[in-house]
């Protein structure tokens, strides 16, 4: 993953990385902004061509306008100062009239223009939004695990959720804008020249300045952006905590409201800061550099007002003149800034393909193995070794096991001995460092990982609550029976959860959580049994349970107890528990301590040997005595 002094040139558009921030070589931005530019163009092209087609349409019509209304200025003024000479006036007022509607009808048609561009522009931005954001999801679920338990991929993530859905509209706009533009400053230069060349160049140059200025403090700005962008993260996540139902109970329990407020506001002070810096020294080089051209402005006023009084230039010639150097003078900084702009575009689009072009590191080989089923064989892990990136220590180390296929294995340990680590390895979640996992005799390897996924039910510890109904908390444990009624009752009835849906108003289609209006909130020892039907609706031939009842009271964890064997019957059944009153009841236990397999056997040969599980069992039995 790029760190924060990542160089987006050479990202994906491959221009070489510059020697220093803000001195980026024009010709490299150049190449870089219309490479960005013809990537973003295809996002929004693909998104809707027909919108788009049509933003490009109202946008050249546009740019006819600004010449013709000078001109239509320059005959109006000159019609009515031909009518206050002398003899002048037969006929003068049809003309005025004739020419004032002529400019009415400029000024009609650009405001109209401008009005239908809005609404495709608009139009366009909801579709593109929504398209980037599909995108972004449909990555996201591509995307391995590591990605996800990476900081610099969440910082990636809300860059993309705060720039990236609006930006892609905004870059074509001013693509658009920047033709609008230019077509518009060769019809106003064509007039320009006609008056003086010393005059036209004045006008084209003077902006120059400033649009250097702007490209310079706008690299800056990304930079700034990347620096920061743990730090917004971070205010994001405060943000959070005092906004939802999650954190709330415990932050009024603890008081803790001051403290993340105050927090908030020491590291919104430090952002502030470093912002306020950057942004009181870009615009005011922004201003310094602009005074230019109002100079230039200026000064060309005065050139041409000496030159009508002189007799050299009409009156017409003189409005004509000045809104034309006024109008070029825009136009040429209208290009360099919208030049500028897309080039800015372009640096925080960066976050969104880098985003896409992320590949995934676990995928399905070119030929993957069917799955049989059943399994004629168990699971069987051949000295495995395993460490989770930016990690030093591994959190398995060289363990070999083996699990027949329809037996219930205990996995015990202390937190962190590497019980979970095991799970997700057999879920290919991740791949081994060293050693193999097995399943059915092959390595997970040879297997689609969707495939394998489907043969395994889960109940992790940190289980998802899904702000759905229950029918569909449940359903999302197999897809295609997320309508079937029946299927989802039995799956309910199995983990305890049908006494969840009687409680509720509206049965199986009441919603849950508070987070939607007519929610309902539930127990964490009902939010459980939810996640326990959403994995036995699966029907896998492998069930892994990780702490099943740790949400559970006394008396729900012995009915489970109960059942365990009916619900596990025919299924390879892995338990990760430190209740042994769970572990006691599986047909194969295996002690696990600091990533490495210490011992195995039944409760009672192990009890019976005196080591590490028969310390554990004794130390957890004599707090009930």
């Amino acid at each position: 993953m790029p760190d924060n002094g990542f160089d987006p040139h050479a990202a994906w558009w491959g221009a070489p990385r510059a020697a220093k921030p803000g001195e980026v070589p024009l010709r490299q931005r150049v190449g870089a902004t219309a490479r960005a530019a013809r990537h973003v163009f295809a996002l929004v092209w693909r998104t809707h061509a027909g919108l788009t087609g049509a933003l490009l349409g109202l946008t050249l019509l546009r740019s006819l306008l600004p010449a013709a209304d000078v001109w239509a200025s320059k005959l109006l003024v000159d019609a009515v100062a031909a009518a206050l000479q002398p003899g002048g006036a037969a006929g003068a007022s049809e003309r005025v009239v004739g020419l004032v509607a002529l400019q009415l009808g400029v000024l009609l048609a650009g405001s109209l223009l401008r009005t239908l561009g809005n609404i495709t522009q608009q139009l366009l931005q909801e579709r593109v939004s929504q398209q980037v954001q599909l995108q972004v999801m449909e990555q996201a679920a591509r995307l391995d695990l590591a990605a996800f338990e990476d900081p610099q991929f969440y910082d990636r993530i809300q860059q993309v959720q705060r720039e990236a859905v609006f930006r892609p509209v905004q870059m074509v706009s001013e693509m658009f804008a920047l033709v609008r533009t230019f077509i518009s400053f060769l019809s106003l230069v064509g007039l320009l020249v006609s008056l003086s060349w010393v005059v036209a160049a004045a006008a084209l140059i003077s902006p120059v300045p400033a649009f250097i200025a702007s490209t310079r403090y706008g690299w800056q700005g990304f930079q700034l952006m990347r620096r920061q962008s743990p730090v917004r993260r971070m205010l994001a996540y405060l943000t959070t905590i005092q906004t939802t139902d999650t954190f709330h109970k415990e932050v009024q329990l603890y008081g803790l409201g001051r403290h993340f407020s105050e927090r908030f506001r020491q590291l919104a002070e430090t952002y502030y800061r470093e912002a306020r810096q950057l942004l009181v020294r870009r615009y005011l080089a922004g201003f310094g550099w602009g005074a230019l051209s109002l100079v230039t402005t200026s000064a060309t006023a005065l050139f041409v007002a000496l030159e009508a009084v002189a007799g050299r230039l009409t009156l017409g010639d003189l409005t004509l003149f000045t809104r034309a150097v006024s109008g070029v003078q825009d136009d040429f900084q209208g290009v360099l800034a919208g030049f500028s702009s897309l080039y800015e575009h372009g640096l925080y689009l960066t976050a969104l393909f880098e985003l896409l072009a992320m590949q995934p590191r676990i995928t399905a080989p070119a030929q993957p193995r069917p799955i049989r089923r059943p399994f004629r064989q168990g699971i069987e892990f051949r000295h495995v070794t395993f460490t989770y990136p930016g990690q030093r220590e591994p959190a398995l180390r060289d363990v070999s096991f083996v699990i027949p296929p329809g037996q219930t294995v205990a996995v015990v340990g202390r937190n962190g001995a590497g019980k979970t680590t095991l799970v997700k390895l057999l879920a290919r979640l991740y791949d081994p460092d060293a050693g193999q996992v097995l399943i059915d005799g092959h390595d997970v390897r040879e297997y689609d990982p969707a495939a394998l996924r489907a043969e395994i039910g889960a109940l992790f510890q940190d289980y998802a609550s899904f702000q759905f109904t229950l029918r569909e908390n449940i359903g999302l444990g197999q897809i295609e029976r997320l309508e079937d009624q029946a299927a989802i009752a039995g799956a309910a009835r199995q983990a305890g959860a049908d006494q969840v849906a009687q409680r509720l108003p509206r049965g199986f289609e009441t919603w849950l959580g508070r987070w939607f209006e007519g929610g309902q909130q539930l127990s964490g020892g009902e939010w459980q049994k939810v996640a326990l039907a959403r994995a036995f609706l699966r029907e896998a031939q492998i069930v892994v349970l990780d702490e099943p009842t740790a949400s559970l009271d006394a008396e729900a964890e012995q009915e489970l107890f109960h059942r365990l064997r009916e619900l596990t019957a025919g299924r390879t059944a892995v338990f990760i528990s430190h209740r042994f009153s769970t572990v006691r009841t599986a047909d194969w236990i295996l002690v696990f301590d600091e990533g490495r397999l210490v011992e195995q056997g039944t409760h009672a040969s192990l009890v019976a040997r005196g080591g590490r599980y028969a310390a554990l069992f004794e130390a957890q039995a004599a707090s009930y005595r």
